[in-house]
């Protein structure tokens, strides 16, 4: 018998499933299928902002403490300096990937999404998708299959406005977490992430433009990092991914769309990559609904603006050592600039406010 479906979903990462939870909840028929096995790992900092953890609870998907370690807010470690913010309202949660894959395909099945398991897709059909020479007849496709995806390519979509990469590499280390914030320590052309995700675990991730540049290596010019883990041991091996700063010309083409890494991506430096897959599915699928991808066009450009904004003004500071210490320091003389750009972070602040608070840090830098 010949299979059909409202929604076919490629890739069964955190992305394609939260199009397929957002599908079901429009009340869609929704198949998801992905060449691998759950629970699906991908080197990541591994920590939810607060606009993350709303856009999570909105797809019906709540992380139980048990499972994941809360983080107060954000602090930036350059040198000696050290400036730490709050997160206006909701706390961050540092949660390992595995765990949220788990929780997020024990909702997908709960809402009734139909998932193919170790099933790749081997093309698109002008009818739906094909597996294998099995066509699955579907009046919407989505691609959710990541940064080097294939739908892409496939639906014609692999046109870039920019596209530009650096290279990450995370380990988890069994040592309780010595901060209540999620910590971004600047160095040498790298940064260093520590995201508590239990309470006897930390997540310590790079982020550099070296694909050589790893972990062992880099931990030489962070010796605070190098002392908390001394005497730590790994709780994983180390794995490597793309960060990478990707805006396609479109995001749809007929009936098929793109969601997630697959769409463009920001830096990871951001923290934000979870969250927009989450918004932008929830936009996806009231678009489907509404029958209209146009507008999900428009919607993808404007749930990135403020991440890629945020991302230009961090990655600024990785390009001169002294104007990111000058930085540092205006932080430092006044932890409301910082506390400012935080809340502009999870979009608690508007743009103009954010305009304000960047006039104030111009001053003060000029002062110090």
């Amino acid at each position: 018998m010949e299979r059909a479906t409202d929604v076919f979903v490629i890739g069964g990462g955190p992305a394609g499933l939260a199009a397929a939870i957002a599908a079901r909840q429009q009340g869609l028929d929704v198949i998801v299928a992905d060449g691998a096995r759950p629970p699906i790992d991908k080197p990541c900092g591994e920590g939810l902002m607060p606009d993350g953890r709303t856009a999570l609870a909105h797809l019906g998907v709540s992380v139980p403490e048990t499972d994941s370690y809360p983080f107060r807010g954000i602090a930036f470690v350059s040198g000696a300096v050290r400036v730490a913010g709050s997160f206006p309202g909701a706390l961050g949660l540092g949660v390992r990937r595995t765990v949220l894959h788990r929780l997020m395909v024990a909702r997908a099945e709960a809402v009734g999404v139909s998932l193919l398991w170790q099933t790749p897709v081997t093309g698109l059909h002008q009818a739906g998708v094909l597996l294998g020479k099995q066509i699955i007849r579907s009046r919407w496709i989505v691609g959710a299959d990541g940064g080097h995806s294939l739908v892409r390519r496939w639906a014609g979509l692999d046109r870039y406005l920019c596209d530009r990469t650096r290279f990450a590499f995370r380990r988890h280390y069994r040592v309780s977490p010595w901060s209540d914030c999620m910590e971004l320590h600047w160095g040498p052309k790298c940064q260093i992430y520590v995201t508590p995700v239990a309470a006897d675990e930390v997540c310590v991730a790079l982020v550099s433009h070296d694909p050589h540049l790893r972990l062992d290596a880099a931990l030489s010019a962070f010796p605070e990092i190098t002392s908390r883990l001394r005497n730590a041991e790994p709780a994983s091996v180390e794995r490597g991914a793309i960060s990478s700063t990707r805006k396609l010309r479109q995001v749809y083409q007929g009936r098929v769309a793109l969601v997630g890494d697959a769409s463009g991506a920001v830096d990871s430096i951001t923290g934000e990559g979870l969250c927009l897959s989450f918004r932008q599915a929830q936009v996806l699928a009231e678009c489907f609904a509404a029958g209209d991808l146009q507008h999900y066009q428009q919607e993808h450009r404007a749930l990135a603006r403020r991440p890629a904004m945020m991302a230009r003004l961090m990655l600024a500071l990785d390009w001169k050592t002294s104007l990111r210490q000058r930085v540092m320091r205006a932080f430092d003389s006044d932890p409301r600039l910082f506390s400012r750009m935080l809340a502009m972070h999870v979009g608690a602040l508007s743009p103009a406010a954010f305009a304000a608070n960047s006039l104030s840090l111009g001053w003060r830098m000029l002062n110090i």
